[in-house]
């Protein structure tokens, strides 16, 4: 926890006084045995009813000012509690986008979630009780105890007997119950895994049938935390009996004593009301008291993997510096690159190639062959295991993020919409452009064909662009990347959902109104055939570079691709 203390500046008034007024309603709870001890003893004893008017009048003059006392507390615990929760959780989610792609992947995006989510929020609630109760709960326990030594030391012997196996209960439930609280834990995560797999994969699912064998999986997983949760639900309900037992023995021995000493006159009668009174508060501290350690253990063990979590580096650092650009050189340029990722294979391997600006780089190949790694490359989502990738004569890692970002307008493999409307769509990656801009966009991206012109802009897009179909979710991604008007537009396959006639219009007017340099991914030969260069990759290797017509010439493998797709049947003759 002490990592995360520095979440909690600002928050030091609220952190000091929340207790304090706590303290304060504790130390009126314990005037109240008292009080009502010389209401009986003086007001009733002694059929005085304005004596118990006045004392009835003081108790609840206490209630108000405990009550008081106790909402001020509630507030300020609130506002540290809250405030530091948002804190913390923004610095999670800040440190969780700052993560390099590898680091993702390591990780796992239902652990991510999890420290966000669960975590922060146990965390917070942490605080929180710590507010409130850590101080009251010892405190009232404790002075209940001084209480009953200043009546009767004799009597008084029976809360230092009691509280100590009230304690040893507490402490043996605790132990037992804490490894099943993190096993719960656990089992949630699981749950949230599974849930989040089934609801992404729900279609795959369906399409095979497998509802019964995912309910299965999901059903196991929930009996886990049930048995859990039971067990630990039994191990708690132990303690309220338990506890009892032992209170309930302790005042029967108060009353016994208690009642002796009122007949020989050592005792008043509301003393021993009074005793009684404070050993239910002595249980009633203790209980609360145990709860709070239950409730810290988790926020502790919350705050570590938080903290944990926050304690990661990104493994990819970016220039502070603006890079200046070349005007001269090539738009994009490897050189001898190779990529692994962790612990693996190089999934590509000695690739070197440029394009000049202004030029249409084609990328081919089979499926797992490398293709939307290499442009992750050149956005620098994962750095080269060797070589060097440049853009515009600069080496990538010399570009500050967002100058590199700058540069790029992607729309990628996975056609990816957020809730809102296709202008907040659009303007994530321009977020100044005007109407004029994204519309011409949308255009361009053949968008108009499914949206109406004037209203285009504010039409709703739901959750993941689930109002449109695959091929329109596509263009609306070619048109959020043109909204940014980019140095380098990347396709990465993104037209593989749209009819030959719409992709043959959108490749019409990218050439003609949008003359930057693209980078063109496809199955489709179709699609990249007409580029000024074509790279062919198989198995991450660089299998050919050149124009079409060279390919069919030169390349074995792009002449395969060629005929197996119908492709280039009227050159054939020139590769045999």
């Amino acid at each position: 926890m002490k990592h995360l203390t520095r979440y909690l500046k600002g928050y030091e008034k609220q952190l000091w006084l929340g207790p304090l007024f706590k303290l304060a309603e504790a130390i009126l709870e314990l005037f109240v045995p008292w009080i009502v001890a010389d209401l009986i003893d003086n007001g009733i004893a002694k059929q005085d009813f304005s004596y118990v008017l006045s004392r009835g009048g003081l108790l609840f003059v206490l209630a108000a000012v405990g009550f008081a006392c106790a909402m001020v507390c509630q507030y300020f615990a609130a506002v540290c509690a809250y405030g530091f929760g948002s804190r913390l959780r923004q610095a999670v989610f800040e440190r969780v986008i700052a993560l390099s792609r590898t680091q993702h992947r390591k990780l796992g995006a239902d652990m991510l979630i999890t420290r966000i989510t669960s975590d922060v929020n146990q965390v917070q609630t942490g605080v929180n009780m710590f507010i409130r109760l850590a101080v009251r709960a010892p405190f009232l326990a404790i002075g209940s105890i001084i209480a009953a030594f200043t009546i009767n030391a004799k009597i008084a012997l029976i809360f230092l007997v009691t509280t100590p196996l009230i304690l040893l209960t507490l402490w043996l439930v605790m132990k037992w119950n804490i490894p099943r609280y993190q096993s719960i834990q656990k089992g949630q995560e699981k749950i949230a895994r599974l849930s989040g797999e089934a609801l992404e994969g729900v279609r795959v699912v369906r399409a095979f049938s497998r509802q019964e064998q995912e309910s299965e999986a999901f059903r196991n997983a929930g009996k886990e935390v049930t048995r859990d949760t039971i067990q630990a639900g039994w191990l708690a309900a132990v303690l309220n009996p338990v506890t009892m037992v032992l209170v309930n023995l302790a005042i029967a021995f108060i009353l016994w004593w208690g009642a002796q000493a009122v007949d020989i006159a050592v005792l008043a009668q509301g003393d021993v009301i009074a005793m009684v009174n404070y050993m239910n508060q002595t249980l009633l501290a203790l209980v609360v008291l145990a709860n709070i350690i239950i409730i810290l253990t988790k926020s502790a063990a919350s705050a570590r993997r938080v903290a944990d979590l926050l304690q990661i580096e990104p493994d990819m650092t970016f220039a502070e510096k603006t890079a200046p650009s070349e005007q001269e050189s090539d738009a994009i340029c490897f050189s001898k690159v190779s990529f692994r990722y962790e612990n693996g294979e190089n999934v590509l391997e000695n690739l070197s190639f440029s394009i000049q600006k202004g030029q249409t780089l084609g990328i081919i190949g089979g499926t797992g062959s490398g293709k939307t790694t290499l442009v992750q490359l050149m956005l620098r989502a994962y750095d080269v295991s060797e070589g060097v990738v440049s853009i515009d004569g600069v080496p990538v890692q010399k570009y500050p993020k967002a100058q590199l970002s700058e540069k790029f307008g992607v729309a990628p493999q996975g056609a990816r919409l957020f809730k809102g409307t296709i202008r907040s769509n659009l303007q994530m990656a321009a977020p100044h452009a005007d109407d004029t801009t994204l519309k011409r966009a949308l255009k361009a991206a053949q968008c108009f064909e499914f949206l109406q012109e004037d209203s285009a802009l504010e039409q709703p897009v739901e959750q993941e662009g689930r109002n449109f179909s695959g091929g329109q979710r596509q263009r609306l991604t070619v048109a959020r990347a043109l909204a940014r008007q980019p140095e380098i537009l990347v396709l990465d396959d993104s037209s593989s959902a749209l009819d030959y006639r719409t992709e043959a219009a959108l490749r019409q007017t990218l050439r003609r109104e949008y003359p930057c340099t693209k980078v063109i991914i496809s199955q489709r030969v179709a699609s990249i055939r007409d580029a000024d260069v074509i790279l062919v990759l198989d198995d991450g290797c660089q299998a050919g570079f050149g124009t079409h017509a060279s390919l069919l010439e030169t390349c074995d493998v792009y002449r395969q691709i060629c005929q197996s797709q119908g492709e280039g049947k009227e050159d054939a003759s020139c590769g045999s």
